[in-house]
């Protein structure tokens, strides 16, 4: 029979983990929460700029419910199961407007509408899906007819298809109609890193945030061998509260050899980030990774201002050395960067 003190630390941890269960619940939906005001505010360039910042916070209590569930091991709580002591509190988490609505799981979407054209890339145009669920999407879409486009989104296809991860747009799933094939991906409708400084001039801050998100992606991707190929801010979409999502795998590529291709990818980060700091793509006659590649391995490469902040000038002229085998990985910059650095980042401010 076990003794009372061992009763007590059972019991003891058994109520911590109801807590921290149930905590982790009302964190995801204050999250919800959150994003509808969020949501609800008008689209003018400086309440974009209060949502680009609100996003950090959302992005936070997002890291914090996901943390302790992990940590849990256990299944999320559902709706109805939440015990939540203030009875309006449990009215507004109740609603279905509240409900967490970030992961869906879909088997196959089915009866789908193709809505309005939201976007157009070097080979397929985009559209707003939605099902009889009422579940919204991107649809990516080429004619069957377009062979050369065709091998494109295929090509994406195969990629996107076994990858998971929150900084890489979700991939849903294939249509082919006999007159269009789909790629079905999740619908980031906030838009492009590019048209985002268009609208509003990012601070340090942010750069650093939403750099540390792309090489969080670039460093999954790499891991399961995969080189992007085409990394710039027109192929990063981000989110209403500023979750960047990698895009655009047309030209990306499966790699065995590990020292081929994503030092490219390094490349293309570097241009990347210049081109959040400064508002434009680093000066070239283009923004194909091969030419630019080569440019800068010949010594014709990219001059980084000098007014720029010492460690973000210092972590593109890293990612730029002409000598890609003296670049370093998404995962030594995010591990020992000071500018993608939390710790040494805020230290520095």
């Amino acid at each position: 029979m076990p003794s009372s003190s061992t009763q007590a630390a059972c019991s003891s941890s058994s109520s911590f983990s109801d807590y921290a269960e149930a905590f982790a619940q009302y964190v995801r939906r204050l999250v919800q929460t959150l994003r509808s005001v969020v949501e609800a505010a008008a689209l003018s360039a400086a309440e974009y700029c209060a949502r680009l910042l609100i996003g950090q916070v959302l992005r936070l209590t997002e890291h914090t419910a996901r943390t302790i569930l992990r940590m849990l091991g256990r299944r999320p709580i559902q709706n109805e199961e939440i015990a939540v002591p203030f009875p309006h509190v449990a009215a507004v988490f109740s609603s279905p407007k509240y409900r967490d609505s970030q992961v869906q799981f879909l088997e196959e979407i089915t009866n789908w509408e193709r809505g309005n054209l939201i976007g157009k890339g070097s080979f397929a145009s985009v559209y707003r899906g939605s099902n009889d669920d009422g579940f919204f999407f991107a649809a990516k879409g080429v004619s069957l007819s377009e062979h050369k486009q065709l091998r494109y989104l295929e090509n994406e296809i195969a990629i996107l298809e076994p990858l998971d991860h929150e900084n890489i747009v979700q991939y849903y799933g294939t249509l082919n109609d006999g007159k269009m094939l789909y790629i079905f991906l999740e619908l980031v409708s906030h838009g492009t890193l590019e048209q985002a400084y268009m609208n509003c001039r990012f601070t340090e801050s942010q750069v650093s945030d939403y750099t540390r998100q792309i090489l969080q992606g670039l460093k999954y991707l790499h891991s399961c061998n995969v080189v992007h190929g085409d990394l710039n801010c027109a192929n990063i979409l981000v989110t209403e509260s500023g979750r960047i999502k990698l895009a655009d795998f047309g030209l990306s590529k499966r790699m065995e050899d590990h020292s081929y291709g994503f030092p490219s990818d390094i490349c293309s980060l570097g241009c990347t980030v210049l081109e959040m700091s400064t508002r434009k793509y680093p000066q070239s006659n283009t923004k194909k990774v091969f030419s630019v590649e080569l440019a800068i391995r010949s010594g014709r490469g990219i001059i980084v201002p000098r007014n720029l902040p010492c460690n973000l000038r210092d972590f593109i002229n890293q990612c730029l050395q002409p000598d890609p085998n003296q670049r370093p990985t998404a995962a030594e910059l995010l591990a020992h960067h000071p500018f993608v650095n939390v710790s040494s980042f805020h230290a520095d401010s």
